[in-house]
């Protein structure tokens, strides 16, 4: 059972305050290997405050954070290295490097962190078969200016990817797309968690992305996304969180969240018809 086993990413009673603002307010959960965390909250709410304190790129006033076991609340940013080295993040709006062409900011995580240990000769070869992963392999040598929106996220999905890291965090990979192409980018997620059995972290504000996370998997013989055998496949391994005002108000599966009465759950969960 997960709760026999460590856990890969785990939040203690953390606060985090900037200048007196409190954005993360005693936060505690544990995400496990393999598991998929869908966190819900409006604008301001501390989903992207939590995902960067994850990763140690904010500090808690207060608790602590564990990744892969060890607590890195007071770790200084040298130790951080190899922590981060085991974290995929794609940040939102994407965050890639404008004067770096696609295949230049696909490779930058295999040559600047120094955990990786990717040799030089293999950092191409890699940085191909993970933009073609993404469905973009005729684009190594384009740089983000020439792509569309859609096809910018999914680069910067093949960035958080490229390492194959086994913790692996969302910041809105939706968020301004059309619901077509806002398909295709869930189904790119749900294929990297499946294929590499990661724990996943996504953040959003649509109940849509969090169904799709939770009802759906990939078949790798058929090479297209699939409903979970019964309904009940990945729904079991799927927790939602949502967070309002900094607070973790919410966590639990998708049927007590689609079933909540809560009037600010609400206003994110997909109304059944």
């Amino acid at each position: 059972m997960a709760a026999e086993t460590p856990a890969v990413l785990r939040f203690e009673n953390v606060t985090v305050s900037f200048d007196g603002d409190v954005a993360l307010r005693d936060i505690s959960f544990a995400a496990f290997e393999g598991e998929s965390r869908i966190i819900l909250g409006a604008a301001g709410s501390g989903k992207t405050v939590l995902l960067k304190t994850a990763m140690g790129l904010t500090k808690p006033e207060s608790g602590k954070v564990f990744v892969f076991g060890q607590d890195i609340s007071t770790l200084p940013e040298k130790r951080l290295f190899d922590v981060r080295g085991r974290i995929g993040m794609l940040f939102q709006e994407s965050a890639l490097f404008d004067s770096l062409n696609i295949a230049e900011n696909v490779a930058y995580p295999l040559l600047n962190q120094p955990s990786i240990h990717c040799p030089k000769a293999d950092v191409l070869p890699r940085v191909k078969r993970t933009l073609e992963f993404v469905e973009l392999g005729e684009t190594l040598e384009k740089f983000p200016s020439e792509l569309s929106g859609g096809m910018r996220r999914r680069a910067a999905i093949a960035r958080a990817v490229v390492t194959e890291p086994p913790l692996q965090m969302y910041d809105s990979p939706t968020a301004g797309l059309d619901p077509i192409t806002a398909h295709t980018i869930m189904a790119l997620l749900i294929k990297e968690r499946d294929v590499s059995q990661a724990t996943t972290l996504l953040a959003t504000h649509r109940f849509q992305d969090g169904n799709l996370m939770a009802n759906f998997r990939y078949n790798s013989e058929r090479g297209a996304l699939e409903p979970a055998r019964n309904g009940t496949e990945k729904k079991s391994r799927t927790t939602f969180m949502v967070l309002k005002e900094g607070r973790l108000i919410f966590e639990s599966d998708q049927d007590a969240i689609e079933s909540s009465t809560d009037p600010y759950i609400g206003k994110f969960v997909k109304q059944r018809v």
